[in-house]
């Protein structure tokens, strides 16, 4: 029974805890309960949220135990004598006869057909994208994807095709700009396929790849390649995506030193590796990489940096895989409102009062996020961009490095273009010669993306920090942003990439580092 406290102390938490995922994996909850069976409770719950409110709010009874007497097979996932479920039976006939009315109102003839009347009618996201997979090369390919996982799929749709897909049509897309991955339709559960359990198949958006496949720039570019660091790596996807792009050099063992700075999280980073095979990743764990001394022996082969810092995540579709859930109506604030209206006026009738406060909550909640760049928080963007900008400086004075990748999945321009622009302003990137990767100088797949910097107008417009360092168009343009969204099917996202000679500055490595120093906020992939 413990399943049921479980799912509700995790819909009582906030997304401040995290998203719905860590909430029940990261296990800060303390839940007794498989995190698995609680997910599933709470997903399928929300399938029928607004029906299920509509007989709790007539028989004042809980809605996730109310989900399982009325769709599950198995009904109550209880014992027989346990007090909650002797008290859903108690109401039995209260309860199906508030479900049977309800479902007649829908003039569904089955349980059966309301369900199916309920999903379709469920409102889908305005800003549909594909569920993007990628094929871990580390222990499989393409090709054997497509003869086991994928067999019988057709594999040349298109996103807009694969976006008005049913999740249990077998089509895909096979991208154009990153390869090995593949665009399924948005409903797809990858997740139950051996190919997902064993690590062959990683679930990552689009954009995310970008930053490790810039960073090598393709087969041609690992010769240049010594060591890597990921310098804000977990959950681990960016950083399995690096060690299967260096693992096509069969002949150089590059190592790859992967810092995350919270516990919890770089135990997930670590079973992310473990998992997808990435045995050249030394997991740095609850290690920040400010700490990390440029000049230390141990880093002295280090040549490329991966940084997708904490940032605002303003860029982020559907972070959680699950809709909003309609709760019902607290008996105690509806009888509050009922009062207080019958005071006001008394011809008022009871199913004139307006919305409780935990309805409106979620619907204002949910208008927050589509509205949420009207009241952007220019401070807390401030404080943000200076943690950005000093993390990216400290990356720049690795002896040894030549390539640094920045990247966030922010829209703002004060994560983006703005830090850049300060980055190139700052001391060490003009004393060791750093300078932003042309657009015709990136790997193919990425050169092509037509999506670039925001223009010089949209910079000056922001009223940005920049450190009076204005962008070029060229710079601009080798700027790389996706948009939340559009027909590409990505998050919202922003890559660049920092290079310089081998010769040049060799010796400045020890710049005086910024004199900013917020602390660690936001989102970070």
């Amino acid at each position: 029974m413990s399943l049921y406290y479980d799912a509700a102390t995790v819909l009582t938490t906030t997304t401040q805890d995290g998203s719905l995922t860590s909430r029940i994996y990261s296990n800060k909850l303390g839940l007794k309960s498989k995190p698995a069976h609680v997910y599933a409770l709470i997903a399928e719950t929300a399938k029928y949220d607004q029906f299920l409110k509509e007989v709790i709010d007539n028989a004042v009874l809980s809605l996730l135990l109310v989900h399982d007497h009325i769709f599950a097979k198995n009904g109550l996932a209880a014992p027989p004598a346990h007090p909650l479920r002797q008290a859903i039976e108690r109401h039995k006939a209260r309860l199906q006869g508030e479900a049977t009315k309800a479902r007649l109102r829908r003039r569904c003839a089955s349980v059966d057909e309301l369900k199916r009347f309920l999903w379709a009618g469920k409102p889908s996201s305005p800003r549909a994208q594909p569920r993007w997979v990628r094929v871990n090369t580390l222990k499989s390919s393409l090709e054997q994807e497509f003869a086991t996982t994928f067999h019988g799929y057709r594999t040349d749709a298109g996103i807009a095709e694969i976006v008005g897909s049913a999740g249990a049509e077998k089509v895909l897309g096979v991208d154009r700009n990153i390869p090995d991955l593949i665009a399924l339709p948005p409903d797809a559960v990858a997740t139950k396929s051996q190919s997902y359990r064993d690590g062959r198949l990683i679930l990552q958006d689009k954009a995310s790849c970008f930053p490790a496949y810039i960073l090598i720039g393709g087969a041609s570019g690992i010769a240049s390649v010594g060591d890597c660091i990921d310098g804000c790596a977990a959950p681990g996807n960016k950083t399995s995506h690096l060690a299967a792009l260096l693992a096509q050099d069969r002949k150089t063992k590059h190592r790859i030193y992967a810092c995350e700075r919270d516990r919890g999280r770089s135990n997930t980073l670590k079973t992310m590796m473990e998992r997808s095979g990435a045995d050249t990743v030394t997991v740095k764990a609850g290690c920040d990489f400010l700490t990390l001394d440029p000049q230390d022996e141990q880093y002295n082969k280090v040549s490329h940096l991966l940084l997708d810092p904490s940032c605002s995540g303003s860029g982020i579709i559907g972070r959680e895989d699950i809709p909003t859930l309609a709760l019902p109506d607290n008996p105690r604030t509806q009888q509050l409102e009922l009062n207080k209206g019958l005071r006001s006026s008394k011809k008022r009738k009871r199913d004139h009062v307006g919305s409780t406060p935990v309805e409106t909550t979620i619907q204002d909640s949910n208008q927050a996020e589509e509205t949420r760049e009207v009241t952007v928080d220019k401070t807390r963007l401030q404080k943000l961009s200076n943690l950005q900008t000093r993390i990216v400086e400290h990356a720049l004075r690795f002896p040894a490095a030549i390539r640094v990748t920045y990247s966030t999945c922010s829209i703002h321009v004060e994560e983006n273009e703005a830090v850049v622009a300060r980055i190139l302003a700052s001391q060490v990137a003009k004393e060791r010669g750093w300078h932003l990767l042309r657009r015709e100088d990136q790997v193919s797949g990425l050169s092509m993306w037509q999506h670039r910097g925001v223009s010089r107008p949209e910079l000056m417009a922001s009223e940005a920090q920049t450190d009076g360092r204005v962008l070029t168009d060229e710079e601009l343009e080798a700027c790389i942003r996706c948009h939340p969204g559009d027909r590409e099917g990505t998050m919202g996202f922003f890559v660049c990439c920092f290079i310089r000679s081998p010769s040049t500055g060799a010796e400045s490595g020890d710049a005086t580092p910024s004199d900013t120093t917020e602390g660690w906020e936001g989102f970070s992939d």
